[in-house]
């Protein structure tokens, strides 16, 4: 049965990603961006020759319509912490508002789609050893993940008041190609390439688990096509290290050298810097899903892909 979808933030990393998923199931996508600095828009031009594409530019807190739909695939936000550190506001008005806004629409609409939340591994904290389930408590630590962790508290309330339909994800640190150059992997390569220096936070001790973003998206089509509803998933990478020996591997595909100190800023401390995240994903694992990409061999494409991306724009 052809599915019609909402995908809204479908210009950013994930969402172009879990735009090109849906399309390829043969699924109707509605696409909705606000075109913020990070958006992908070479990529609206591709999806746009698409018959089964539609766009609309819109903020999703200020979406007054809903067209008939299945699904609502919620991957607009804003995500990068710094930023929500230095100002809230966005973040309040786009990870909040805006899941309140896509709630009320939901809750007015006639065919009550489902909505499929995209959240974060961050909404628990961070964790010294182990991992978090999905039944821990929530315990953000920064202003990012406290918008994140509100909204999913929002949509867990409108669940139980006003009965509609939610699946909450919460995926660990997404890489791959098109990510904009304010995250790790994708700012190193464009610092080596343009002869500039990037920041390491904390001299590069913070650990995370890093989930390949076509992982993600056939974690998303395999929620869909299975119908788990009203249900969290965690969705968890399968390689875990802290940021200075991913940041040493990547100058290495890039250099040669894993010597990152001529390109690295080590002076940058972020405040309330969460130490290692971790997830259990062993709940959407046993529902037949699991992540194959392999850190190590996936790394060298993808920096491959922001070498010419950045090559091509000095």
């Amino acid at each position: 049965m052809k599915k019609i979808v909402y995908v809204t933030g479908c210009l950013g990393f994930i969402g172009v990603h879990i735009v090109q998923k849906c399309l390829d199931q043969g699924w109707f996508v509605h696409g909705v961006d606000k075109k913020t600095y990070a958006a992908n828009l070479g990529m609206l031009e591709v999806f746009s020759r698409e018959p089964n594409f539609q766009f609309w530019e819109k903020d999703i807190k200020d979406l007054n319509t809903l067209w008939p739909c299945d699904i609502i695939i919620n991957t607009a936000a804003e995500t990068h912490v710094d930023n929500s550190i230095a100002s809230s506001k966005e973040f309040i008005d786009s990870n909040v508002y805006g899941v309140h806004n896509l709630l009320n629409l939901i809750t007015k609409s006639k065919w009550k789609p489902l909505l499929l939340q995209f959240s974060t591994d961050e909404v628990y904290g961070d964790i010294v050893e182990g991992s978090h389930t999905e039944t821990d408590a929530l315990k953000p630590s920064n202003p990012y993940s406290a918008t994140k962790a509100a909204a999913d508290m929002l949509i867990s309330a409108w669940s139980r008041t006003y009965g509609i339909e939610a699946t909450i994800v919460r995926p660990t640190n997404n890489y791959g190609c098109y990510q904009y150059p304010e995250k790790l992997i994708p700012c190193i390569c464009k610092a080596v390439i343009q002869k500039g220096k990037f920041p390491l936070h904390n001299q590069g001790t913070p650990r995370r688990t890093w989930l390949h973003v076509a992982d993600t998206a056939d974690a998303i089509i395999h929620i869909i096509k299975n119908d788990l509803r009203n249900q969290i998933f965690n969705i968890g990478g399968n390689y875990e290290e802290s940021n200075l020996v991913v940041a040493q591997k990547v100058v290495k595909l890039l250099t040669d050298s894993d010597d990152i100190t001529p390109y690295c800023d080590f002076n940058f401390t972020r405040a309330g810097q969460d130490v290692r995240y971790s997830v259990d994903c062993s709940k959407l694992k046993s529902t037949g899903w699991t992540n194959h990409q392999e850190f190590d061999k996936a790394l060298p494409s993808i920096v491959d892909h922001y070498k010419w991306r950045f090559t091509s724009i000095c």
